[in-house]
């Protein structure tokens, strides 16, 4: 089980409105208006919104999407109240919390540039909503999101990712889908519904219709589906899951039953029985853990200041402290415990001569894998000091190296703690929040493990959620509060159970076949014939081992106690790991230069290091094996001591080469010194060239680094300005077709002028009057000709332009029909004047009916 934090959350504590968070950046804006656009109005729920913004340029983005729902869209204020059925957006220059089921803003602290809100929010909704909590994650560039989901995953809540080919930018979601912490992949306008029915569907509590899933005292395999479903991991997995707490592991069963829409545990089980892949996916579900660098600062500062100098100078007898990380996860504590180390190393006084070598070990393969690699992502900044991540790591691609000394320091392995041989001779054991995840059964097997396992003086450091329960006689508290203890020396530990796993064979298949037998001969089955021929080869035939290609011994004959040590840790029957100091590196050598031989080869006179300080001389055969057929391509190694008698004939016999050879070896090592000082001096001269050069480029490399992160973060914010600019060009075009459609729907020529009395838009009845066309827009409107007789028609504009004096005269024209030329300011919604308008209004049938009537009256 990997490090992981609990849900503590219980329904008396989850706030009474479920929020759900969204998560975008980059090219966010459109995935969120098709979220939120397929929201039903009465989902009860509130949205809380984050997207990456300018801090210096004021958002529109409230504006924007009120347009695409009929639910109240609110830029969030400090101490704000959170209601159903409302949309709650970040404002720029804050990162947004959820507290005490109230908005919470705050200035960021980290630089532009570093800066992480999704996961801020993410993780805030992880503390205040537990299992109720939802995280979706949209566009954009980097990997903000990504820690804030598995925040979420871990205290069982739900959690989704837009597809990534649907998405401009698929950084993001293709981040938080690599780190397997996303429950639910789809567009964003299919991401409603499969959230809502998730939660539609998610079984309310497997007691509701279920058999009980707590043990009993004596289960049955079969008795239960939760049992069903824990064979059936163990048949696929060879992990037993069933003395986990059940209560944590029903939530992630649940969430898996939620997401395939299934309502009670037999279909689930079922469901597994038919897709073994299904499995596998639970296996991964199941220890899914969070973790990060120095997690609860207080504890990694006590253990630098107090813990581990007290250690170091109980151990100072000793030249290798050993420590142990039980369920490391990804490799974050480990890689942690490994800094905190070398950091109280370097603070002693030099020469000390103490090494460290920490054993890190989790149960997935995955998690395993990742810590292996140590490449994290660049928002490890918000735990790492800056101090650190320039002395322990490197910037690599897109996020931070481990350094190889941090590296060697660490052997990760893959192993079962409640199964596998636990590590031995330790100083202190990391075992941080998966003793949670075990019953009481198991946690009484484990306590006592971990006092077998340390040495005198030990350290034990658990979670902050767990204790050593009833076995105080065998650790003491050192700081109650930060969960550190101290291995109890004098006390007798009668509670230890060594785990049991069955030992790989020595010899399986056609590989076991002994070479001193022979097939041929019927009098072989003789029981007794038999049972001498393998005391003759116990007792009196030399050791000797075989082994395979890879170093794996598959086979042992005689004593070879001298010669081999199993080694510390997990069961290795790798030759190369358990061969004695003095062997191993001639042997090594015969054994590959025996891949091209046929001869066998003789090593003489080696030493070996026995226990208790004596050493013993030994002649080493090593040859390679072609037949039998079953023993090809293997490799016997034959051990003999060179007793007393041996070692005076041989004296003589080598006496003599070795006069011989001395004084060449010492006219060749004079040689070789003046040649090596030769090169010592070029190589200082060349090295501290290399050294000035290398730290101009860490420099350089530094601040390029710096440049890179500003410049992604600023190309995020112009994404989301560029968004929100194109939607507003979008509306304005709109607006203005609506404008040019108005005008010509009206049948009122009109013509707009600016400052300088140019062309800037007209109808298209005033290019009827006046001799106007598309490609006369800028021009002056003294230099287009009309049909009115209106010479003074340029003067008036200006005086109307210079006075805002308004201007109305009918005119007539030279087709005979009148026109009222209205001559107007154009004025700006910000009450600047910006030119003229002139409308043109056709009188000619007024005119008429009023020469008519003139005629009348004069008759």
């Amino acid at each position: 089980m990997s490090d992981s934090t609990p849900s503590n959350a219980t329904p008396e504590t989850l706030l009474a409105v479920r929020i759900l968070g969204i998560g975008a950046s980059a090219g966010g804006l459109a995935p969120l208006e098709e979220f939120l656009a397929r929201i039903p109005p009465d989902s009860h729920m509130a949205y809380v919104v984050v997207q990456h913004l300018d801090p210096t340029h004021r958002a529109l983005l409230p504006e924007l999407l009120q347009r695409v729902t009929t639910m109240s869209v609110r830029q969030a204020t400090h101490g704000m109240s959170i209601e159903p059925d409302c949309v709650y957006v970040i404002p720029p220059n804050a990162e947004l919390t959820v507290v005490d089921g109230l908005l919470s803003l705050a200035k960021p602290m980290e630089p532009r540039g570093m800066r992480l809100p999704i996961n801020v929010l993410f993780s805030s909704l992880a503390r205040a909503q537990g299992e109720q909590a939802i995280g979706v994650v949209l566009s954009g560039m980097g990997s903000d999101g990504t820690q804030g989901l598995q925040a979420i995953k871990a205290v069982g809540g739900l959690t989704a990712a837009q597809q990534p080919d649907t998405a401009q930018f698929d950084a993001m979601p293709r981040s938080a889908i690599n780190a397997n912490c996303a429950d639910i992949i789809a567009p964003p306008g299919d991401l409603p519904a499969s959230i809502l029915t998730c939660l539609t569907h998610a079984p309310a509590h497997v007691a509701s219709g279920e058999p009980s899933a707590e043990p009993e005292a004596e289960p049955r395999l079969e008795s239960t589906p939760l049992q069903r479903i824990f064979r059936l991991l163990q048949q696929r997995t060879g992990h037993d899951f069933s003395l986990y707490k059940h209560s944590s592991l029903q939530r992630r069963i649940e969430r898996r039953m939620a997401i395939h829409r299934i309502a009670t545990l037999t279909h689930y089980a079922d469901f597994l029985q038919r897709n073994p892949q299904e499995i596998d996916l639970l296996f991964r579900e199941v220890l899914i853990g969070v973790t990060r660098f120095f997690r609860d600062t207080q504890v990694w500062e006590y253990l630098a200041d107090t813990t581990l100098q007290a250690l170091l100078a109980r151990h100072e007898r000793e030249h290798q402290l050993r420590a142990w990380v039980v369920g490391c996860s990804t490799g974050e504590e480990a890689y942690s415990l490994a800094m905190v180390f070398t950091e109280a190393l370097e603070a002693l006084p030099r020469p000390h001569g103490l090494t460290l070598q920490i054993f890190a070990s989790d149960l997935s393969p995955d998690a395993i894998a990742t810590a292996r690699r140590g490449h994290y992502p660049v928002d490890i900044g918000s735990h790492v000091s800056a101090e650190r991540l320039a002395r322990f790591f490197t910037v690599r691609g897109n996020g931070y190296q481990i350094n190889r000394e941090i590296r060697d320091l660490v052997l990760f392995a893959q192993q079962d703690v409640v199964l596998d041989p636990p590590f031995t001779r330790l100083d202190m054991i990391s075992c941080r929040n998966l003793l949670i995840y075990f019953d009481q059964s198991l946690q009484r097997k484990l306590i006592p493990l971990f006092h077998y396992t340390l040495r005198a003086g030990g350290i034990l450091l658990l979670g902050s959620s767990e204790t050593v329960g009833r076995y105080n006689q065998l650790f003491a508290p050192l700081e109650p509060k930060l969960r550190l203890y101290l291995r109890q020396d004098n006390v007798q530990n009668r509670d230890i159970r060594l785990p049991v796993k069955s030992l790989p064979p020595l010899a399986r298949t056609a590989k076991e076949t002994p070479v001193s037998h022979s097939h041929s001969s019927s009098f072989i089955h003789d029981n007794l014939q038999s049972a001498a021929d393998q005391v003759l080869l116990q007792v009196y035939a030399p050791a000797a081992v075989v082994v395979n290609d890879e170093g794996d011994i598959v086979y042992i004959s005689g004593s070879t106690g001298k010669y081999l040590e199993p080694a510390a840790g997990k069961a290795n029957w790798n030759f190369y790991a358990m061969v004695r100091e003095g062997l191993r590196t001639p042997i090594a050598s015969a054994l590959r230069r025996e891949v091209n031989q046929r001869e066998p080869e003789h090593l003489q006179n080696l030493r070996v290091q026995l226990p208790g300080g004596a050493t013993q001389c030994v002649d080493v055969t090593v040859q390679a094996l072609n037949k039998p057929t079953a023993l090809r391509g293997m490799k016997i190694i034959v051990f003999r001591d060179i007793g007393p008698t041996d070692r005076d004939k041989s004296k003589a016999a080598t006496q003599q080469s070795h006069h011989k050879e001395l004084q060449q070896y010492q006219d060749e090592i004079q040689t070789l010194r003046e040649e090596n000082n030769a090169s010592q001096e070029e190589l200082q001269s060349t090295n501290e060239e290399l050294q000035s050069t290398n730290e101009e480029l860490q420099s350089t490399n530094e601040e390029l680094t710096t440049s890179k992160e500003e410049m992604q973060s600023m190309n995020e914010e112009l994404q989301t300005i560029n968004a929100e600019m194109q939607t507003k060009l979008d509306d304005l075009a709109l607006a203005q077709s609506d404008m040019q459609n108005l005008l010509n729907s009206i049948d009122i020529a009109i013509v707009f002028l600016d400052k300088n009395l140019s062309v800037r838009r007209y109808t298209d009845r005033a290019s009827k009057i006046i001799n106007i066309r598309e490609s006369d827009v800028g021009r002056p409107l003294s230099d287009l000709t009309s049909s009115l007789l209106y010479p003074q028609l340029n003067e008036d504009a200006l005086s109307t332009l210079n006075t805002l004096s308004f201007s109305e005269k009918q005119i007539s024209s030279t087709d005979g029909r009148w026109f009222t030329v209205r001559i107007m300011p154009y004025r700006r919604l910000d009450n600047v004047i910006d030119g003229i308008v002139i409308t043109l209004l056709d009188i000619t049938a007024t005119k008429q009916l009023e020469q008519n009537l003139r005629k009348d009256l004069k008759s």
